[in-house]
């Protein structure tokens, strides 16, 4: 492990995170010791703990640090939730996720970005993990409901299908809905049996 970005690592953690209101330690660590220039390649692991989005292929890739930290912030984890996570690309948020919750599922349809995060599951051998390569968009409906869903690309609507796959109690839903080509904006839906209350949470 390069010492150069242990330490963007943890400066990441003191300079992005915590003046922005992420504070609970053990989110703080999950960032902290959760290498993510091992997800990526070399030319872009080298940059991963700047603040900033950083690019995967042309059309997707991981929002800013402080960003991955305000969805886990706002979802509001517990260690007994069955989570979905839509758009898996190479594993890193994924395995974020993972240490929180019971159970993760997660979907990436793109055949390369799925290689690659079954080989990086595999190597960080997540026992609480499995993974789907197709559509993203439908979801699981076969192994639903999910206490939790997690969209962290930009989409400018969420699917009555993919809603309906939550818990009728107090299932939560995390999506980015895109307002702009440069702006987007994240919300929380929260399902009680057949009604759907939406929050704002933050600008991306």
């Amino acid at each position: 492990m390069s010492e150069k970005l242990e330490t963007a690592r943890k400066n990441m953690v003191i300079n992005q995170l915590r003046p922005n209101k992420i504070n609970e330690e053990n989110k703080l660590k999950i960032f902290e010791n959760t290498p993510k220039e091992n997800y990526l390649d070399d030319s872009l692991g080298k940059n991963c703990y700047i603040d900033k989005n950083l690019d995967i292929t042309d059309k997707r890739g991981y929002l800013k640090n402080l960003h991955l930290a305000q969805i886990i912030k706002y979802s509001e984890i517990s260690n007994s939730d069955k989570v979905l996570h839509l758009g898996g690309l190479t594993g890193y948020f994924s395995t974020l996720i993972s240490s929180l919750c019971k159970e993760i599922l997660v979907i990436e349809e793109n055949k390369e970005l799925f290689n690659s995060l079954q080989k990086n599951i595999k190597i960080d051998d997540t026992s609480n993990i499995n993974l789907f390569n197709q559509n993203l968009l439908d979801g699981l409906s076969t192994h639903s409901p999910f206490d939790l869903i997690i969209i962290d690309g930009p989409m400018y609507r969420v699917t009555d299908k993919l809603k309906k796959q939550l818990v009728n109690n107090g299932g939560r839903l995390i999506y980015i809905k895109k307002i702009y080509d440069n702006l987007g904006k994240a919300y929380k839906i929260v399902r009680n049996e057949d009604l759907y209350s939406s929050e704002y949470l933050f600008d991306v």
